[in-house]
């Protein structure tokens, strides 16, 4: 049986992965405080003991604001902590996926990555969401619940991504592996795309929201106003487009990931 490594157990995209792996081999899953991103090279030590065939990273610094204040630990965590993961897969000539939303420190992790070679995918996402925890779409439900008016910008576009179906897409990679996902990844390695399929704006991605909301009796949402970016400065720009082209990963791949609305539905409506 394959020996699975997945760094990052708390997050949205974690959490579903844990779900997703756990038929694929046997799960080894490591996250704050087992092991500390802040500090790579401990990582080494960890990886050497599970001597894993497969690596997973679903761990990233987030918090996109605060990353303003901490630039140094925001570096190690997203861009020297995976250099360390790719360099041990690549000594075990184990295969390495990365999954990554996209931000400065994470471009540098994409580039250490590749940097080391080896059987890697870096899979680069948009806007992941789940109802787990505190991602867009729950926030939007519990303010929902609690608000009258919302003020929701109109002018950043993206492509919403479900947790779950990311997680579930990973797992459908390693398993067309059938037993040797080094080889598999090998022959198809690279940095791919893989979101909700389509763009959307986060003012309408409010409203298909609030619209497929199952509980819409206990909404207290009275009006949904659009607004702009610059009327919320935060430390952090956010990007005003950051939907993904996915067609490298679909002409490479037979699996099929829904667009974003149909991925929306799917969540909220059947969870």
């Amino acid at each position: 049986m394959q020996r699975i490594l997945l760094i990052g157990k708390t997050g949205q995209l974690g959490w579903e992965l844990q779900r997703t792996l756990a038929t694929l081999g046997e799960m080894f899953v490591f996250d704050f405080p087992e092991i500390d991103l802040a500090k790579p090279e401990s990582l080494r030590e960890v990886i050497r003991n599970v001597s894993p065939q497969i690596i997973i990273n679903a761990a990233a610094y987030t918090n996109v604001d605060k990353a303003e204040s901490e630039p140094e630990l925001v570096q190690k965590v997203n861009a020297e902590a995976p250099q360390v993961m790719a360099e041990e897969a690549k000594r075990l000539n184990a295969a390495f996926i990365h999954l990554n939303v996209y931000g400065r420190t994470k471009l540098a992790g994409e580039q250490a990555v590749q940097e080391v070679g080896g059987s890697y995918l870096i899979l680069r996402t948009s806007w992941v969401y789940s109802l787990r925890q505190g991602g867009f779409v729950t926030k939007v439900l519990q303010w929902a619940r609690s608000q009258t008016t919302l003020h929701i910008v109109d002018d950043q576009i993206g492509s919403p991504t479900s947790a779950r179906m990311l997680a579930e897409a990973t797992s459908q990679v390693i398993a067309q592996g059938r037993g040797n996902p080094f080889d598999y990844i090998y022959g198809n390695h690279g940095l791919y795309h893989l979101a909700g399929l389509g763009c959307v704006n986060r003012y309408d991605w409010t409203k298909e929201i609030l619209e497929l909301n199952p509980n819409r009796a206990e909404q207290t949402i009275k009006e949904l106003i659009p607004a702009k970016t610059a009327e919320f400065p935060l430390p952090a720009k956010r990007p005003l487009y950051s939907g993904l082209d996915c067609i490298k990963f679909a002409n490479a791949s037979t699996i099929n990931f829904p667009d974003w609305w149909h991925a929306l539905k799917l969540t909220i409506v059947n969870n």
